[in-house]
């Protein structure tokens, strides 16, 4: 009697914990039995992987960031490679993170085990010297964006065009009363959701940002509200304390997470760069990009980049459709006046929606079984 399907993932962030779980789900149609094993979150964790560690130990951004922990990871990297031989999964995924886990790709098809990298990196962006190492690591890649599988076919490694498994879960409109009575909010009141990201270095650096930019809209916004969606418990912890001092000044209502809701009811959102601007792009709300990192990380990437954008709205459109304020550009000021036009401004509000309601359409093609179907192909 075979043994059951056994499929490794990895994935290192909120965003690669969503992506994974539609995968298993969509495998698990197929192979009712199939086993999964690797480092995921709560999301995976709930659709059936048995996670080796923490996904909070992989959660880092930043080159000068990941160099402080490097030792832990590449220790967690070889742990699982030498777990992962041993267990021989008939294929292994690699969701984001592609510095960890190309590497480990590498590793694992020299062992003869199959591999899918799902999330492509930016290779069309920053590093195209990569894809020497990507062709190396993957058996299939698996790619969100449309542009992307051009880049791959080019490079003639094989490729699927997933869309995006957000775009088949938001609809195409909603009712944002309906969302606002589910927090208690009134229609009437202007809304503002403001994200500042998964792992806890976004946040720290940026949150502060965020909420002295909060103070001073309030001013020419009568009646703003808040309200800001924690990925996870530690980070509502973090978002807790961080806003101490704003107790009784500010009308902040914090999510334990739940970001589609608070996006849903919002008129306009303050995002940090990263896949929540494409969740914010599908829910139609206007948004401000913003982003920091340590100086010696924004200058290393700054100078590899071959891209003029960071925000997937803007790197979907090849311009500047919604504002990015990065670094230095990232000041109080700068971001109220954006947010006013985000909020108030009508012509922009629409023009927004109509090219939003365009890129909902491309990218909803049921993801998750794309991906499953994918990622099965290369099982025996």
């Amino acid at each position: 009697m075979s043994r059951p399907l056994r499929i490794a993932l990895i994935a290192g962030e909120s965003s690669g914990d969503t992506l994974g779980a539609g995968l298993i789900r969509e495998v698990k149609k197929r192979h009712p039995d199939a086993e999964f094993q690797g480092i995921g979150g709560e999301k995976m964790i709930a659709e059936g992987l048995h996670t080796r560690v923490s996904m909070e130990r992989l959660s880092v951004m930043g080159i000068s960031e990941v160099l402080g922990r490097l030792s832990e990871l590449l220790k967690i990297r070889s742990d699982f490679y030498r777990w992962c031989v041993d267990w021989q999964p008939d294929v292994f995924v690699g969701i984001d993170a592609p510095d960890f886990n190309l590497g480990l790709e590498i590793k694992l098809k020299t062992q003869g085990i199959k591999t899918v990298h799902y999330v492509s990196p930016s290779v069309w962006a920053w590093r195209k010297g990569r894809i020497k190492k990507i062709r190396k690591a993957v058996d299939h890649m698996l790619t969100l964006l449309p542009f992307e599988a051009e880049f791959y076919q080019r490079e003639n490694i094989p490729v699927t065009f997933v869309g995006h498994t957000l775009a088949d879960q938001l609809p195409m409109s909603s009712q944002p009363e309906q969302h606002r009575s589910i927090l208690g909010i009134d229609v009437e009141v202007p809304l503002l959701a403001v994200l500042p990201g998964s792992r806890g270095s976004e946040v720290k650096e940026l949150l502060p940002l965020f909420l002295a930019t909060v103070g001073e809209l309030q001013h020419s916004i009568p009646g703003l509200h808040v309200v800001i969606p924690a990925a996870n418990s530690l980070r509502r912890e973090q978002i807790e304390q961080l806003l101490e001092p704003y107790r009784g000044k500010l009308p902040v209502t914090v999510l334990d997470q739940q970001a589609d809701l608070a996006i849903a009811a919002s008129d306009a959102v303050l995002v940090a760069s990263g896949t929540a601007t494409l969740q914010t792009l599908l829910w139609k709300k206007p948004m401000v990009v913003a982003y920091r990192m340590s100086a010696f990380s924004y200058w290393l990437i700054s100078s590899l980049a071959t891209t003029r954008w960071v925000s997937l709205p803007n790197i979907l459109e090849q311009r500047d459709w919604v504002p990015e304020r990065l670094q230095e550009a990232a000041t109080v000021e700068q971001l109220v006046s954006d947010l006013r036009t985000a909020l108030a401004d009508q012509s922009y509000r629409q023009a927004f929606v109509d090219r939003a309601n365009y890129w909902h359409r491309e990218l909803a093609l049921n993801a998750d079984e794309q991906a499953a179907k994918a990622v099965l192909s290369l099982v025996k």
